[in-house]
């Protein structure tokens, strides 16, 4: 019975001196960790408003950053806190080395994407509201996230492209600049090509979307087999009016032809019917 009291009360000074000394330090460490995730919280909320509100810099890229620093900084204040407490953090660091490998090659695409992310948003090849064509898909791009961008194609699609591939890849940017050309081309049989040429001049001429500089361009670009003679236009527009343009040229040059009887060669095909 006696020994039992001082195996009981042995314990209880090893928990009192260990509630001293460790105890008081693991408490201290919970405070100051407290403390300063709060305070990291938010400095760099209050660092990422201001640079969104200056409007210097994406909005998404400030977040995306923010995130991140806010990550690092307070796995640092983690790593600190157990050193205090006397734990060897060389094996933590060991550890802390030995998941990022491996989650990086788990996660190897998410990274990619991330960095082909960052790296869009750096060089801006596009921005919101830009018409775009790229990995097979066409439309407007509606956002710009960090792994992967929104693109609403013109049947009203979304479409999520991965970042890694954008970037890598190449991107044809319609909306870029001011202006844009309009192509058309037209084959006419029997007629006058003078005449023809005249009447595409006139229909672009009369429209107001298109442009006097650069000059409308009106030739003769080939002798089809069958099929006439091709005349080619090349007319300019303005980038947000060239859909309007290309439509209302398209359909006043056809009223011009019937107008002015010139023959438009469709193919056909001729059957003949052998009776025996």
């Amino acid at each position: 019975m006696e020994e039992n009291t001082v195996t009981t009360s042995g314990i209880l000074e090893s928990i009192k001196q260990w509630g001293m000394t460790t105890g008081i330090k693991i408490i201290i460490a919970l405070i100051i960790m407290l403390i300063t995730f709060r305070v990291i919280t938010v400095i760099s909320r209050r660092i990422e408003k201001r640079l969104e509100k200056s409007g210097k810099f994406d909005q998404t890229l400030v977040r995306t950053l923010s995130y991140a620093g806010r990550i690092v900084l307070k796995i640092v204040v983690v790593t600190c806190l157990v050193g205090y407490l006397g734990i060897d953090t060389s094996g933590i660091a060991a550890l802390i080395a030995s998941l990022g490998v491996g989650i990086g090659l788990a996660v190897n695409g998410a990274l990619s994407n991330f960095a082909g992310g960052i790296l869009l948003l750096v060089t801006r090849p596009f921005k919101v509201g830009d018409y775009i064509a790229a990995q097979g898909t066409e439309g407007i791009v509606e956002d710009i996230k960090v792994v992967s961008t929104k693109v609403v194609t013109l049947d009203n699609k979304v479409v999520h492209l991965p970042n890694g591939a954008l970037s890598s890849g190449s991107i044809v940017n319609y909306s870029e600049k001011d202006i844009r050309r309009v192509d058309l081309n037209f084959s006419v049989a029997g007629n006058d090509p003078e005449l023809v040429k005249k009447l595409i001049e006139d229909v672009c001429a009369a429209d107001e979307k298109v442009l006097s500089d650069p000059a409308v361009f009106v030739r003769v670009t080939d002798y089809g087999a069958g099929n006439g003679v091709k005349v080619t236009m090349r007319a300019w527009t303005k980038t947000a009016q060239y859909w309007d343009t290309y439509f209302d040229l398209l359909n006043g040059v056809r009223k011009a032809f019937e107008a002015n009887n010139i023959v438009i060669p469709f193919n056909q095909l001729d059957v003949h019917i052998k009776n025996n």
